[in-house]
């Protein structure tokens, strides 16, 4: 078994070059969207000694070998897991055509977790996208009910974004506390806002509601909407993610849990859309 691993790893390298020599960046999306899941079944395959996260792929053999012995498989350890992978991702897309990338770090949904799971999550996201900004390689944008986080890291996820506007480059929105649904009513009651402040009666404001003008009151409004979705852990669905802008997307469903998300099977997915005919309802 250990032999196959290693050839494998000799061998990725090579079948990564031939996929991007392959790969026509004309026909690559601007704009791609990912469902960054499955952490917390990684984690469960995946334990570390001590917390270690560093060499968590060499202890799977090691939890076969000692099944009495208590790795962590904590969520906490899945979602450091995680979070280690983002920097990673973006940048393979700097090294293509890509220039917005939407990542769901945490749906409103999941808010309903035990408070010490979030409590450990909520820690790992600041951090994490503290990173990002630390980088001052990418813009950051905040897409989600921000009000639905805490209040240091919502003002931790402000400084940030705060911070990176300006940056040329790769444009980097993370999601979190975001649902698609909810995205949809908050665009509906700021567009209503907005309209009224402008003086205008309700059978105005009807008649003015059209899809472009509610598109402008959306999270990420200004932006082009993502040509193509991944999600990583074998799930085939959405959750409610990017609802609205993802109307005319295309999927891709991987089915690697997103620690162990390799740069061959980003440019399968960027293959997989290159090679779809985009007829965009036409």
């Amino acid at each position: 078994m250990r032999a196959k691993t290693l050839i494998k790893s000799a061998l990725y390298p090579l079948y990564e070059k031939r996929l991007l020599a392959k790969l026509d960046l004309g026909r690559t999306p601007r704009h791609i969207a990912v469902i960054l899941d499955g952490n917390r079944r990684w984690a469960r395959e995946n334990p570390s000694l001590n917390g270690d996260t560093s060499s968590a792929h060499g202890h799977r053999r090691w939890a076969k070998e000692n099944p009495s012995l208590n790795g962590d498989t904590s969520s906490a350890h899945g979602h450091r897991a995680g979070a280690s992978k983002i920097i990673e991702l973006l940048t393979w897309c700097e090294q293509t055509e890509i220039n917005v990338v939407t990542l769901w770090l945490l749906s409103s949904d999941n808010l309903n977790r035990s408070p010490e799971e979030l409590d450990s999550l909520m820690q790992i996201i600041g951090s994490s996208v503290e990173s990002l900004g630390e980088t001052g390689r990418w813009s950051i944008k905040v897409l989600g009910s921000l009000e639905l986080l805490p209040e240091k890291l919502q003002e931790q996820l402000k400084r940030i974004e705060a911070k990176s506007s300006g940056i040329a480059g790769l444009k980097v929105n993370v999601a979190i506390g975001y649902g698609g649904r909810l995205e949809i009513v908050d665009a509906v009651k700021n567009y209503l806002d907005s309209a009224t402040r402008a003086g205008k009666d309700i059978a105005q404001i009807r008649d003015e509601l059209t899809v472009n003008s509610l598109d402008q009151y959306l999270y990420t409004a200004g932006q082009p909407d993502p040509e193509l979705v991944i999600r990583t852990s074998g799930e085939q669905r959405l959750g409610g993610f990017l609802l609205w802008q993802s109307h005319q997307s295309e999927f891709y469903f991987c089915e690697a849990y997103w620690p162990d998300f390799r740069r061959v099977d980003f440019l399968r997915a960027l293959r997989a859309y290159s090679m779809r005919e985009r007829r965009l309802g036409r």
